[in-house]
């Protein structure tokens, strides 16, 4: 953990008060709104999916044919899964070792 700078240890605590209205004065990036949150779509927990498995990013891509990049760009958020492997996603979380299985048969896509 870093020390905080000279600037920032001479700063006087913000009130909740004032750390809204500066949020509020910021056009750039306004706080997020409840009709703002009511529009987002979450995303696929992919990382949390995975280590819930207990499964190294390689070991995850390849059971469940996944490109290694996919992956790790999901996870860090690069690029977000679309609905198909979104769908996708669900049934690997709802059933992972009966996909694993199909998958490793003879002939699985």
């Amino acid at each position: 953990m870093r020390s905080p700078t000279k600037t920032e240890a001479e700063l006087p605590p913000m009130s909740e008060a004032e750390i809204m209205a500066n949020a509020l004065s910021d056009p750039d990036n306004p706080p997020i709104t409840e009709a703002d949150l009511a529009r987002l779509r979450p995303l696929p927990a992919v990382r949390a999916l995975r280590l819930r498995l207990r499964l190294t990013q390689e070991e995850f891509g390849a059971r469940y044919h996944i490109p290694l990049g996919t992956l790790r760009d999901w996870e860090q958020r690069r690029t977000e899964p679309d609905m198909a492997a979104q769908a996708y996603l669900k049934v690997i979380a709802a059933e992972p070792v009966r996909t694993a299985e199909v998958l490793a048969r003879k002939g699985a896509a």
